[in-house]
């Protein structure tokens, strides 16, 4: 099941070296696989070839900025020790998602275009599924200075489409982002995704509210422990809540945006996108009245609205979904070791005859499955 565990552990590696989402890295793991680019990364030999895509646009890549890339790369690749990274992963209660992992949603792989921005895997913290989550979801984003018109009706339309059993994507940002946590966690499942390492609670004021919604939705991010934010990373992270969902709900945005950013990605990639109007006198309802007024975005008002554009949603049924698979004899193991009282990974592992790190891999496959979920003191069989 999943990737080879050499390519899981350079894609976790990479995490820590490369940008999110960088092309020239997608085309270079595309030709050769993760195992080789991250060997030749750590040596310093030289950045292995790729064919650009045929056409009459720009070039891709330019060899002078890419070599210049790659010895920056190099230089703090030799200091990542991918073991020590994985441990303390582990420590903090977070997993590594390889895009070929049960947990992955299917919809990242759309990022693959050429050109694109394509997700090389991800950090996941939480008592959800991150697949099965996303299954039936849709993004709800907003300003940060959100007013308190706009955070009301986040929390309205969040709390209601999660009555629904529809899971509520945002940011983790303060505003309509937090709101429509709050709400979504208060009724069902909501899913965060950061653009900082998941053991760094950014921002600090929300760091109760992650801590509480850790325990049945998830926190996701493809940065690594200890990264901090940096102005960019919203943006690059942006193109991942648009993409884990069928339809994106922005409820204010000023003319300049975050929001607006994320809602470009998700006319991108043909996601049905939404716009809250709000007072024709609001500098925070100027971005959705564009996006409205320029026929980007469906006008919408309640849940009822959100859930009659996205449409398909209806054709998904809510719950867990259950991944029917063959298991390896390691992971027949570990579920074997797994109590239905529950019991952390270091007694599961130690239960198992397995060390920590293929124990944690394993329970995050039989997790995907429906065989395992976590509770309060680790992991147990469902009830």
């Amino acid at each position: 099941m999943g990737e080879d565990r050499t390519d899981v552990r350079a894609l976790a590696g990479l995490t820590t070296v490369v940008p999110p989402g960088d092309p020239w890295l997608g085309m270079m793991l595309a030709e050769h696989g993760a195992a080789r680019v991250w060997a030749e990364l750590v040596a310093g030999a030289p950045p292995p070839t790729v064919d650009e895509v045929p056409g009459d646009g720009p070039r891709m890549v330019d060899p002078e900025r890419s070599a210049a890339h790659w010895r920056r790369w190099h230089t703090a690749a030799a200091r990542v020790d991918v073991d020590a990274l994985m441990a303390a992963s582990a420590a903090a209660g977070i997993r590594f998602v390889a895009p070929t992992d049960p947990e992955w949603p299917g919809r990242l792989n759309e990022l693959q275009a050429p050109g694109g921005r394509r997700s090389h895997g991800l950090w996941v913290r939480g008592g959800g599924d991150l697949r099965n989550l996303c299954l039936r979801s849709v993004a709800i984003v907003g300003a940060r200075s959100a007013t308190a018109y706009g955070e009301h009706i986040a929390a309205e339309l969040a709390y209601d489409l999660a009555e629904r059993s529809v899971v509520v994507v945002s940011g983790g940002a303060y505003g309509i982002d937090g709101a429509a946590h709050r709400a979504a966690h208060a009724a069902g499942s909501t899913v965060v995704v950061l653009a900082c390492g998941l053991d760094v609670d950014y921002p600090r004021g929300h760091a109760g509210m992650f801590a509480d919604i850790a325990r049945t939705g998830v926190l996701v991010s493809e940065r690594p422990v200890g990264a901090v934010p940096r102005a960019k990373d919203f943006l690059i992270r942006n193109r991942l809540i648009a993409a884990l969902t069928p339809g994106t709900v922005v409820v204010e945005a000023g003319r300049r945006s975050g929001a607006l950013n994320t809602a470009s990605h998700a006319v991108d990639l043909h996601r049905v996108l939404m716009a809250v109007p709000g007072p024709v006198t609001s500098a925070m309802s100027v971005g959705c009245h564009l996006l409205l007024r320029d026929r980007q975005a469906g006008c919408v008002t309640n849940a009822d609205d959100v859930l009659a554009q996205i449409g398909p949603l209806g054709d998904v049924p809510p719950g867990p979904v259950r991944v029917v698979t063959e298991l390896t004899p390691e992971s027949a193991r570990v579920l074997d070791a797994v109590s239905r009282n529950g019991s952390g990974p270091a007694v599961i592992a130690q239960a198992c005859g397995q060390g920590l790190e293929p124990t944690m891999r394993s329970l995050g496959l039989l997790a995907a499955a429906g065989l395992v979920e976590r509770c309060p003191t680790g992991w147990r069989l469902p009830r």
